[in-house]
């Protein structure tokens, strides 16, 4: 980054003092846009925080739909040898359930359903020829989330008319998931957080080097009446011209890879990965990552310029 001098010999002084003034559009710095190694560090900066953003936002939606699907959820299991006291059992608890007051429905899962659920998981249900007892599943849905009042009154009720009935809340099963998943989102938010870090250190350095390289004709360009202020923007504006070419490449390079893995994921089928899809506020928060990358390397290099030239001079 060179600073170019306005003239100030013969009559050329007042237009030089004028440039430096800002009522000149001539540049101080000539721009060398993805000529050098600053603009594309931000690319792989922006890239890698896209990446990271839509992975914590994806998190986010995969726990929040989760959530919500299944915070008014029961599942009632009989579990019982013989299959037509099984299936009696589970016809009287959902007969019994719906009755009750607050119960949005009870319906008894086919045993068809739940075999097909659970055979990727058994690889198979039958072993040396014998079928494996199959538990018959009474899924509950409440108007209201389930408490731990309402779970332990919905259990006595059960009970009465399948004494080894198991009643669980959905949620209690992915307790351990939704921890992951909350980890998950801590993590993507520390790497957005260490990654504008870094961004921020490369455009000080840059910044810094480049302010010493050119510490003679900045002392001139004071003798001509510039301020602190006129040669911040000066910096300020070059590295914002940088940054955007940076972090357009960078977000276009983010958005192929969210979209690839976005692919990838999808092709799973899996009902909690299905849920993490990103909505339109999403995509808006990831286009404006490098619109924060560019106001953060402007700042950086502002604060940098009139910290250094408070020193300087």
């Amino acid at each position: 980054m060179a600073l170019k001098l306005p003239p100030v010999t013969g009559g050329s002084l007042v237009r030089g003092l004028r440039s430096l003034s800002g009522l000149d559009q001539a540049e101080l710095v000539p721009q060398t846009r993805l000529a050098g190694p600053m603009p594309w560090v931000i690319a792989i900066m922006v890239a890698l925080t896209v990446i990271a953003a839509a992975a914590g936002l994806a998190a986010s939606n995969v726990a929040r739909n989760a959530s919500d699907a299944l915070s008014g959820g029961v599942t009632v299991q009989i579990v019982e040898a013989d299959p037509i006291v099984r299936l009696r059992q589970a016809e009287a608890a959902a007969q019994r359930l719906n009755a009750l007051p607050g119960i949005d429905a009870a319906t008894v899962v086919s045993q068809e359903e739940v075999e097909r659920l659970i055979e990727p998981w058994l690889g198979g249900l039958a072993i040396d020829g014998q079928q494996i007892p199959v538990p018959a599943i009474v899924d509950v849905r409440l108007r209201k989330e389930v408490s731990g009042e309402r779970l332990g009154a919905l259990r006595r009720i059960v009970r009465e008319v399948a004494p080894g009935a198991r009643v669980d809340a959905q949620s209690t099963w992915l307790k351990p998931v939704f921890g992951a998943i909350d980890s998950l989102r801590l993590l993507a938010l520390a790497l957005v957080g260490l990654l504008a870090g870094a961004l921020a250190a490369v455009v000080l350095l840059a910044v810094r080097n480049a302010l010493g390289t050119n510490r003679d004709t900045i002392e001139i360009v004071h003798l001509l009446g510039g301020t602190d202020q006129q040669i911040a923007r000066v910096f300020q504006r070059s590295v914002g011209y940088d940054a955007a070419g940076g972090g357009a490449i960078g977000l276009t390079a983010g958005l192929v890879a969210v979209l690839a893995l976005g692919q990838q994921f999808a092709g799973l089928g899996a009902g909690l990965i299905s849920g993490g899809a990103l909505g339109w506020i999403d995509w808006l928060l990831i286009a404006l990552v490098p619109v924060a990358g560019v106001g953060l390397a402007m700042l950086t290099a502002r604060w940098t310029v009139l910290r250094a030239l408070r020193r300087m001079l």
